[in-house]
């Protein structure tokens, strides 16, 4: 069977009949799409550390990072790099081939850059794949990021564009657009999806993924998150999503981006194993695998590996090339910047 001719001009129609489309029929038509790009039973891990919590400027109604709602969250200063390549090093032994960094930050000040970069070269070195997530990005700091040996840069569109300014008024549409742009520019991947729950209707859902797919090249990495509802935040009283116009998302996408990694990402705390295996077979192949996704819960580690053991999948492999005494040099390298702890700034602080 001839492969799935990759396409860039999805209509809002066609994303709606395919949300559409009875459940079976659905299921069918992703699981074989998936299978003609990926093996079915493989599953790309990632683990997500914050780098950075808590004081964002942004007013995303769903997020206990922002600085404009009471979440009990404490502010944090920038991670010191040992810390964050102990914590790769820990998610590559427990099967992580990738590790993203998020800092909680409408977008990075000139002095976060040089310990930025440094954590991309830090964490690569171990063999990880690397994405960070800093929130928007000029065309100079993405030919930074890249130069450094980024892999990835997630930056999502949450939504539609026009539901958009009932979840977010700090920035853009555009604003999101013009950051991918620079990624992509720099020659770096994107990872970008959304966040299914927030009170959008399927019409949103449809042009969310219709705005995805008619990207001029389809994101490497599409995250595909369900709200997760903190309290203190606008949307603590959210309506539940039903599950299986979720699962029919995670359909929908593999159908329209058949070539792209989509992520079962937050809100699997929630999820029982059922809906979990659903949005495998209707082509999820990424998950973030941890206690952890930045500030929120997130299935533990054994019982990733046990669900994997019971459906029979196993996590994507990468190749790697570093060798026992690479990966201590690594560390010794970043023990050594225990002596310049004190350039470590508190990244809470306002800036002018």
């Amino acid at each position: 069977m001839a492969a799935t001719t990759l396409r860039h001009n999805w209509t809002l129609e066609e994303a709606r009949s395919l949300l559409d489309m009875p459940f079976n029929d659905l299921l069918f038509q992703a699981q074989s799409v998936h299978r003609q790009y990926f093996d079915p039973n493989e599953v790309q891990v990632s683990t997500l550390l914050s780098i950075k919590t808590g004081a964002c400027p942004e007013d995303c109604k769903y997020c206990p990072q922002s600085g404009h709602y009471n979440t009990g969250l404490e502010k944090e200063k920038l991670l010191e790099l040992e810390k964050v390549v102990a914590e790769a090093r820990a998610a590559r032994e427990k099967g992580a081939s990738r590790f993203c960094m998020g800092a909680a930050w409408r977008s990075p000040a000139e002095k976060d850059m040089p310990y930025v970069l440094d954590m991309i070269r830090q964490v690569k070195s171990l063999g990880l794949e690397t994405c960070m997530t800093l929130g928007m990005l000029q065309p100079e700091q993405a030919e930074e990021l890249a130069g450094a040996g980024l892999d990835y840069y997630n930056h999502n569109l949450d939504t539609s564009e026009k539901y958009y300014n009932h979840i977010i008024t700090t920035r853009t549409y555009q604003d999101r657009l013009d950051t991918l742009a620079n990624v992509r520019d720099a020659g770096m991947k994107v990872c970008c999806g959304g966040i299914m729950g927030l009170g959008e209707d399927e019409d949103d859902r449809a042009g969310l993924l219709v705005q995805l797919a008619n990207l001029p090249q389809h994101p490497e990495s599409v995250p595909v998150n369900m709200l997760v509802k903190v309290k203190g935040t606008p949307l603590e009283n959210a309506e539940d999503l039903d599950p299986f116009e979720f699962v029919r998302v995670i359909a929908a996408a593999r159908i329209m981006m058949p070539a792209s990694h989509v992520r079962l990402s937050a809100g699997r705390e929630t999820m029982n194993e059922q809906l979990q295996a659903l949005c495998f077979l209707a082509g999820a192949n990424s998950i973030f695998y941890g206690e952890k996704l930045l500030t929120t819960a997130n299935p533990e580690a054994d019982a990733d590996t046990l669900l994997f053991r019971r459906l029979g999948i196993r996590p994507e492999q990468r190749e790697q090339c570093v060798s026992e005494a690479q990966d201590e040099e690594v560390i010794v390298e970043a023990l050594e910047h225990e002596a310049t702890r004190h350039l470590f700034y508190d990244a809470t602080r306002e800036t002018a």
